[in-house]
């Protein structure tokens, strides 16, 4: 699960909020994700929220975490291989 600590490449793409203003996202690759990859994921961060997506998938669905369960997950990720 290291994949999320490794980001490379970065591409910004607009996200809207509860009262639609539109909240400019700049989503990380992870250096881990490759064109042949079939897990590729990347992450956006704001000040109350990670965003994380399929990279094979922009306009697909994405995952929205509070930092504080973002940091429990890769908590978790890393330490249980």
């Amino acid at each position: 699960m290291a994949i999320f600590l490794h980001l490379a490449s970065t591409h910004r793409q607009p996200a809207f909020g509860r009262t639609m203003n539109a909240i400019e996202l700049v989503w990380n690759k992870s250096s881990y994700s490759t064109n042949e990859a079939t897990c590729c994921v990347e992450i956006a961060k704001t000040p109350a929220t990670i965003h994380v997506r399929d990279s094979k998938d922009p306009h697909g669905p994405a995952l929205t975490l509070t930092p504080t369960a973002w940091t429990a997950f890769l908590h978790l990720a890393t330490t249980h291989r």
